[in-house]
């Protein structure tokens, strides 16, 4: 892909980050906890979503390195669950938002594709749509701190959650171990086909 291509992908993924935190917010918002709307999260101002590693950094080496899976993390939003009307409830609807939010994205990216031409122009719109989808399926693996891991919680008893949400502390060394043995790998062909299925390729 060319360098405008490499460039236009590089902002849809900074986007895509940032509605992914927003909507974790946003849900959080209407389950009762403002925590994120007062520390001025609720934005899409990409400012007080950056962190220089995970958002910056990340991504753009596993596009230098043409890494078949392209992931990449904003600072989390901050959330408080006590302050949900209901635990459980507000739990698995925080968890889902952010993939969601991609899910969603992807789709309309890809299916703008059908009718962008040959061009660059399609391939940015396809390559982007399929990216939102590594986003959302790689955040729904149940490894702590992602997202999938605050899904499956909420259908664990209460003594194993405790011990499954204390595995946080490692969970960015068990991602980086599967990246390493190449674990994830399947999340680029899984996404892509769905992408062309949609894109109608």
């Amino acid at each position: 892909m060319s360098l405008m291509g490499t460039v236009i992908i590089l902002f849809v993924v900074f986007f895509s980050i940032i509605l992914h935190e927003f909507c974790h917010g946003y849900a959080a918002y209407l389950n009762g906890d403002e925590t994120a709307k007062r520390m001025g999260r609720l934005t899409f101002n990409p400012i007080p979503h950056i962190d220089p590693v995970s958002t910056i950094f990340l991504p753009v080496m596993l596009i230098i390195l043409q890494s078949p899976v392209v992931i990449g993390m904003a600072k989390p939003v901050p959330i408080n669950p006590f302050n949900f009307r209901d635990y459980n409830r507000g739990m698995l609807q925080v968890g889902l938002a952010g993939p969601l939010s991609n899910m969603i994205f992807g789709t309309l990216l890809a299916f703008l594709s059908r009718f962008a031409g040959d061009g660059l122009v399609r391939g940015v719109l396809y390559y982007a749509g399929t990216i939102n989808f590594i986003l959302a399926f790689f955040n729904l693996v149940p490894i702590p701190p992602l997202d999938g891991s605050r899904v499956l919680s909420v259908f664990m008893p209460r003594n194993l959650r405790y011990r499954y949400d204390r595995l946080e502390r490692y969970g960015i060394f068990i991602v980086i171990g599967l990246l390493l043995i190449r674990g994830l790998e399947w999340l680029f062909p899984l996404s892509e086909n769905i992408a062309s299925a949609i894109a109608g390729l």
